[in-house]
């Protein structure tokens, strides 16, 4: 009886493995077994949101057309995996159109050259066109695609080069379909009191119609208050600058930016933020003596944002000296903050309240907490946008309209199981209507009290001064502080045990080779997409910084 008591057991549980996906299954689910029409999203978002829109646009379909709508998501990675697959799928499909359609021999240049927006095509007559020419021509007539119809989530940085490449397009091919005819057709929606073009410097939505913001986000700083206190450190973070402190060694929770758009997002805000306050500072000094800046204001400007460049980047060098990591996952930043395995971390907002909000107790007291830095972040948007030569442009067209609709904004911030909101857990993101906040919305909001477009006004963004320099930022913090981070640390903790003497500070921070000039010719290198160019000063500077972060520790040991 013994041995058939086991060995039904075992079979027992054999056979509840077997049926668990079966007892467990959603009752919904964006995957039906039979569908009418499928719309094909690419996207970095999580889960939650891809379940969430992926079953309301369903059921809005079914309810609009009578027709079974599979939404069917494709997640390679985060926005740099993405951009990367689709610039690499997209010269696959131009070749076959090239080659096959066209009857053209496909060479470097055209691989080069299509894709290219500095391969401008004169409007006015075709005639006389160079070979780059030609092939960028014939790309942007063509509807060569990738089976792909969305875009979906991700920095307005990675949508903006996806548009220039000629990747995101305003329309299909009859010109029927897409974000230009949405906003012909929505007009109301695309004004200064609904979704504005523009706030505090970002962009809301793409001049030429190719891609629109759907929601708003910030990156920020989520903390442990629990680790906080086990260091001894009284002031939980609230600018960039608090997570420098060498208090913070080996407990700061980084992503690498060249795996992450929204990381090299914020890192370029750290920038901003020194770039302004230094030209408030220089203005402040012609101020008191207008005779030292006879250039005037664009003198002071131009001083205040090299030198805020180079404050910049010095800070980014002080807090990556605190990094424990730097992970290819943005998202894993919160997990190892909440687990206590990092004391705080640069993250995206909706990731920092998600956390937030599941470890809340009933008092309503939460270990985790997260802020934005007054001054230190702006709202930018999370696009969405059509692919060139989508199977699916009319489903496209309305499932953009579905999620700038109040339905759609509804499922970013309302609280699970209220009307409108999602059924499983609150996204924690923030509509991007500025319409949307009213009296009767809020109190379905879980971010009930956020004031975005107010906050917006504490930090203004200056693309001119930073926004043609993310490979450089990218390649710089790889180069100063991912590469050389053993040297780095070990100079950091260094220097701490002897009181930060003055000339091993100076050594340690010194950045002037990648002063803002040199950056902007940097900046021309990098876009050459050299490799071999790239790998070689990639070598170079890394040594370069391995060797001043061992002079800086010698110095630190004798004291100065």
């Amino acid at each position: 009886m013994g041995r058939w008591a086991r060995e039904l057991g075992i079979t027992g549980a054999l056979l509840l493995t077997l049926a668990a996906p079966w007892v467990m299954k959603p009752k919904e689910t964006s995957a039906p077994a039979r569908f009418d029409r499928r719309l094909v999203i690419i996207t970095p978002n999580n889960e939650n949101i891809r379940q969430e829109f992926g079953l309301a646009f369903a059921r809005h379909w079914k309810q609009k057309t009578g027709e079974t709508l599979y939404v069917d998501w494709r997640v390679p990675g985060g926005t740099s995996e993405i951009s990367m697959f689709l610039r690499s799928e997209f010269a696959a499909a131009f070749e076959r159109h090239w080659t096959r359609d066209l009857g053209r021999d496909w060479t470097p240049l055209v691989a080069s050259a299509f894709g290219n927006d500095k391969a401008t095509v004169p409007k006015e007559s075709a005639a006389d066109l160079t070979p780059e020419q030609e092939a960028r021509k014939a790309f942007l007539d063509s509807s060569a695609g990738i089976k792909i119809d969305l875009f979906f989530g991700g920095g307005s940085y990675d949508f903006e080069q996806q548009a220039k490449a000629g990747i995101l397009v305003s329309a299909d091919a009859d010109g029927k379909h897409g974000l230009g005819p949405l906003m012909a057709r929505r007009a109301d929606w695309f004004k200064e009191d609904v979704i504005p073009e523009s706030v505090s410097g970002e962009p809301f939505y793409d001049k030429e119609r190719r891609w629109v913001g759907t929601c708003l986000s910030s990156m920020g700083i989520v903390f442990n208050r629990d680790v906080l206190k086990r260091l001894k450190i009284e002031k939980e973070p609230s600018q960039w600058a608090d997570l420098a402190d060498p208090r913070y060694a080996g407990q700061i929770a980084l992503s690498d930016p060249n795996k992450s758009g929204t990381v090299t997002k914020a890192l370029e805000q750290v920038i901003q933020q020194q770039m302004q306050l230094t030209v408030e500072e220089v203005r402040r000094e012609w101020r008191k003596d207008p005779k030292a800046y006879r250039g005037g204001e664009k003198e002071v400007t131009d001083k205040g944002v090299a030198l805020g460049w180079e404050r910049g980047l010095q800070l980014i060098q002080r807090i990556c000296a605190n990094a424990r990591y730097f992970t290819d996952a943005a998202t894993k930043i919160p997990l190892e903050v909440a687990q206590g395995d990092a004391a705080a971390g640069m993250c995206i907002d909706f990731y920092g309240r998600s956390f937030e909000e599941q470890l809340r107790k009933p008092d309503g007291t939460t270990r985790v907490g997260f802020i934005s830095p007054k001054g230190g972040s702006s709202f930018g948007v999370d696009p969405v946008g059509m692919l060139r030569g989508a199977p699916e442009p009319a489903v496209a067209e309305a499932f953009m309209e579905f999620v700038l609709s109040d339905d759609g904004q509804k499922l970013w911030n309302n609280r699970a199981g209220t009307k409108g909101g999602p059924m499983l857990d609150a996204l924690r993101r923030l509509p991007v209507r500025r319409d949307f906040y009213t009296d009767s919305n809020r109190a379905m909001m879980t971010d009930s009290s956020a004031q975005p477009f107010e906050d917006a006004k504490a930090f203004t963004y200056h693309p001119e001064w930073t926004a043609s320099l993310s490979n450089v930022i990218r390649f710089v913090v790889k180069v100063m502080s991912i590469d050389a981070h053993d040297e780095l640390k070990h100079a950091w903790h260094l220097m701490g045990q002897h009181g930060f003497p003055a000339r091993a500070l100076e050594v340690f921070g010194d950045v002037n080779f990648v002063n803002y000039q040199n950056s902007q010719n940097l900046a021309v290198e990098l876009n050459r997409k050299d490799k071999v160019l790239e790998v070689r000063k990639a070598r170079d500077f890394s040594m370069r910084f391995r060797q001043q972060y061992v002079r800086a520790g010698e110095l630190a040991r004798s004291g100065q």
